[in-house]
């Protein structure tokens, strides 16, 4: 195949910088300067032109904090709405990222699923750790499911999605509207999540060293995020502590075969699925953590992204 030879995913394994997050006030400013780095050499993707985003922001129903998002919908002679709706969190090991981290590839969801995208820029530790990001994603559904009527948007096809730190978001929203009673999804969208704090897997111990995320930064990762919820976290900040998957919404799973994340991404499929949960698994042969953001152009990311966008279009069609 040629996903395995992809002279564009070795290139991008190569050129991937470190990013430490022993500091995650430097490692902020050092991953904003990487993603800028990154979007200027490649430019402006000429065939995402036909879609439009704006920012914008939510006031959150509990105390009326204001939070960021960037909502993005696809522009065409045949508009039609109400659109379907992604709430999109965003990838950076909880302490970095922003709304610029993924913006290609909501503009490539918007595109390609024909919907609009809800990115969010939740807060983030160590300044704001757990609950404050979940609560942030939590709250921008409701958002989102309380104003779409007035948006163009269809309250009933909604969708979560994140990558790495963004995946245990979007799967903590799931957990969370299922227990909370809270607006009810069509699809929750993990790539290469990052699910369980205690970092016990086989793939963690032999991924070490692998391209795209280096785990002697996880600890770090995960006691910025769970701060004194470190020694019992729940399920709402570790999902993969979660013991009873029943009523939660379906999935999509992608896990990268050379990643240190990539087993717990494979348990918390199967235990969703003996729990009677509809999933869709894949596995990338011979790609790394966060391959589709370094290397947009590879024969695996151009698959990855058909998939993800296929898997999109066949929920909001469930419900539409």
């Amino acid at each position: 195949m040629s996903a395995l030879l992809d002279s564009e995913l070795v290139d991008s394994e190569r050129r991937q910088p470190f990013v430490s997050f022993a500091d995650p006030l430097k490692a902020r400013r050092n991953f904003r300067r990487a993603v800028a780095l990154s979007r200027a050499l490649r430019g402006p993707v000429p065939e995402l032109s036909d879609v439009e985003f704006k920012d914008s922001s939510f006031r959150a129903d509990d105390d009326g904090r204001e939070i960021s998002v960037r909502i993005y919908e696809p522009i065409s002679p045949q508009r039609s709405r109400p659109f379907p709706v992604l709430l999109y969190f965003h990838g950076g090991a909880f302490a970095a990222g922003d709304l610029d981290t993924e913006h290609d590839r909501c503009l490539r969801f918007s595109k390609d699923a024909r919907c609009a995208v809800v990115s969010v820029d939740y807060r983030r530790p160590p300044e704001h750790p757990f609950p404050a990001p979940a609560e942030d994603c939590y709250a921008a559904l409701r958002e989102v499911a309380r104003t779409a009527g007035e948006n163009g948007w269809d309250a009933d096809r909604l969708a979560v999605g994140g990558s790495s730190a963004g995946g245990n978001l979007a799967a903590a929203v799931a957990l969370m509207s299922r227990d909370r009673g809270g607006p009810p999804l069509v699809l929750q969208m993990l790539l290469y999540p990052a699910l369980d704090d205690r970092l016990e897997s086989d793939s963690f111990r032999r991924f070490r060293r692998a391209s795209g995320w280096d785990v002697e930064d996880s600890p770090h990762m995960w006691r910025h995020y769970l701060g004194e919820h470190a020694q019992e976290p729940p399920a709402h900040a570790a999902p993969a502590r979660c013991a009873d998957f029943r009523g939660v919404a379906p999935a999509y799973l992608l896990v990268a075969e050379v990643d240190a994340l990539r087993d717990e991404g494979i348990d918390y499929a199967c235990r969703m699925m003996r729990d009677g949960v509809p999933v869709e698994l894949h596995c990338y042969a011979k790609a790394f953590h966060g391959f589709e953001l370094a290397a947009p152009e590879a024969a695996v990311t151009r698959r990855a992204r058909e998939d993800q966008a296929a898997a999109l279009r066949a929920a909001f069609a469930r419900r539409g």
